[in-house]
């Protein structure tokens, strides 16, 4: 396999010193000429604007119901703080694999915050997934006691502000005008998803280490399939390496192509479950990069928004969703028995990632109780 970004220095030259965050910038784009899929642009600098909200909820529409997909812009968070965190997020990543071994994701039990390694197998093709990842806890009271690795306590504060910025300036505003689109009390699915309640939001630090291209025809072989995000909201911010892919409605596969300043959003499971199907969880993948950029690697920085521990995976009393016949007794009746957010993605989570080899799951679901998802798309 191609080796990683990390490069481990000799055993036991760990110092007390601070871990320098060394600038990153943005690679150049490609300039190959893809399929780029249109996506409607939500500029959120608008939000605050007379009629601003209704304005940008009739224009968000199609997005969530039919795309799946839309692209963030006029967020009012600075580029240079965006390209600070990447600048944290790669730092982590060149740190000894013995530093990033120390706080692992706990898949096990279905949690998802610390280190996840690219150690797992693809099937039988004999090499291993190029992912690695370090996921970070919302800074609040309840989550004080999760472990933080070096990079991140020594930049906690910052990163803490951003994260919570990211929350509120972005996830919030969009469950604003989604709220609107289902004819709900604006603050209705924003309170399924409280920054200061309990639940598995996390900011994401991704990369995607280098291949060669018999690497990826070799992975791609395996399993050239789609998937679904588990939460409610995923947020992207641009890095300009090519590779994401989207379904359109219409089947196709085409690129996702990153805007300058702006953050990639889509719709997940949880939130389609809220909504009876209404609100599309988007179908995506990644793929081999341009031959251009193959050679750089795939940094990425991502918020994933998740309903807290309180949040019933209920439909939605939407006047929308019942006029479209989409509401049924069972949905209407606040006694009867649900599973929480937070219950669901763990368990979807702990059925993903808690294993060695990656399996081929063509033609199969997953489900729990009574709440079902495909596990790939063509």
């Amino acid at each position: 396999m191609a080796p990683s970004i990390a490069e481990l220095p000799p055993s036991g030259l760990e110092t007390s010193k601070t871990i320098p965050i060394k600038p990153w910038s943005r690679p150049e784009p490609t300039k190959e000429d893809l399929d780029w899929a249109p996506l409607v642009e939500i500029d959120l600098s608008r939000f605050d604007e007379p009629g601003g909200k209704e304005a940008l909820a009739d224009q968000l529409r199609d997005a969530v119901t039919n795309v799946g997909f839309w692209v963030v812009t006029g967020t009012g968070i600075e580029d240079e703080r965006v390209l600070r965190q990447f600048s944290i997020g790669n730092t982590f990543f060149q740190e000894p694999l013995e530093e990033k071994r120390k706080h692992p994701c706990h898949f096990e039990r279905g949690e998802y915050y610390g280190y996840r390694e690219n150690s797992r197998w693809i099937g039988d093709t004999g090499i291993k997934e190029n992912i690695e990842m370090l996921n970070v806890q919302k800074p609040i009271p309840q989550l004080d006691d999760e472990p933080r690795h070096r990079v991140v306590q020594e930049n906690w504060d910052e990163i803490a502000s951003f994260h919570r910025e990211l929350h509120e300036k972005v996830a919030r505003k969009l469950y604003t005008l989604m709220a609107i689109i289902l004819e709900l009390p604006e603050d209705y699915l924003y309170d399924l998803h409280n920054y200061d309640g309990k639940s598995d939001d996390h900011l994401r630090y991704m990369i995607y280490n280098v291949r060669t291209q018999d690497e990826w025809d070799r992975a791609q072989a395996y399993s050239k399939g789609g998937h679904t995000d588990f939460g409610s909201l995923t947020l992207l911010y641009a890095q300009n390496v090519a590779g994401l892919q989207i379904r359109t409605p219409e089947g196709e596969w085409k690129y996702v192509k990153p805007v300058k300043g702006g953050i990639t959003c889509n719709a997940a499971d949880t939130l389609s479950f809220l909504t009876k199907g209404y609100i599309k969880s988007t179908i995506h993948r990644v793929v081999t990069p341009p031959k251009d950029q193959i050679d750089i690697p795939r940094l990425g920085l991502l918020y994933f928004s998740r309903p807290g521990d309180n949040a019933p995976m209920r439909a939605v009393p939407s006047p929308v969703l019942d006029r479209l016949g989409l509401l049924t007794a069972e949905d209407k009746d606040e006694n009867a028995h649900v599973v929480t957010g937070t219950e669901y993605v763990r368990a979807r989570v702990k059925d993903v990632h808690h294993k060695t080899v990656l399996d081929k799951r063509e033609g199969t679901n997953f489900e729990f109780k009574g709440l079902k998802v495909q596990n790939y798309y063509d």
